[in-house]
């Protein structure tokens, strides 16, 4: 049985080994004779999702201890497939999210590093950039570029770190194995959404 996970922008589908990540037309068209499991965010879907026999929605299982009524199944199913961290998705918009102990801490959320850029772009044309991945943190910046995303990783490392104490990190998303390489000791993981998939389809 396959899994998928249904963004807004994309659909992240899983075989067991490894993701493949599709616009939603393409998935749909290839996959819809495919027997998938899965979760969506993309309300916008949901009808033309309900004519594929074969998709079964799994989104009601995914369920996690003290949730809040408005919390995301894609967080709460990357919340599912530890029962100890700090969760990061690093997609449209940053999640990150505290689990102990199997039961649901709380969390925050931050644009994502795109809306982040566009939101400085929207200032004044002076400061439309690309991200410098290579920025250096330890040392302050000389140019603009580099100042925004300074500014830019700074403030998500740094918030990110202060909620982290001695929990292990995890990382998501499509921009994860790029946050994930400032910080010393974060594991990247792709999977990690499925896995809490998994663990919450055994329990059924």
């Amino acid at each position: 049985m396959l899994l998928a996970d249904i963004g807004n922008t994309r659909i992240h589908i899983y075989d067991g080994d490894k993701v493949v990540h599709l616009t939603h037309k393409e998935a749909l068209k290839r996959y819809k004779h495919k027997k998938i499991e899965y979760i969506t965010v993309k309300h916008q879907l949901k009808e033309e999702l309900s004519l594929l026999k074969n998709w079964v929605d799994v989104s009601d299982l995914m369920r996690i201890d003290n949730e809040y009524s408005t919390m995301g199944i894609d967080r709460k199913a990357l919340c599912l497939s530890r029962k100890n961290g700090i969760f990061v998705s690093a997609g449209s918009a940053i999640t990150v999210d505290i689990v102990e102990e199997g039961r649901y801490m709380g969390g925050f959320l931050l644009l994502g590093l795109r809306a982040f850029i566009d939101a400085y772009a929207s200032i004044s044309p002076a400061l439309q950039i690309e991200i410098n991945q290579d920025v250096l943190l330890n040392q302050l910046p000389q140019t603009t570029k580099d100042g925004i995303s300074y500014g830019i990783i700074s403030s998500i490392k740094m918030l990110i770190e202060k909620h982290q104490s001695d929990k292990k990190l995890y990382i998501s998303g499509g921009d994860g194995e790029f946050l994930a390489s400032f910080f010393d000791n974060a594991i990247f993981d792709e999977t990690l959404i499925f896995q809490g998939m998994k663990n919450a389809l055994q329990k059924v």
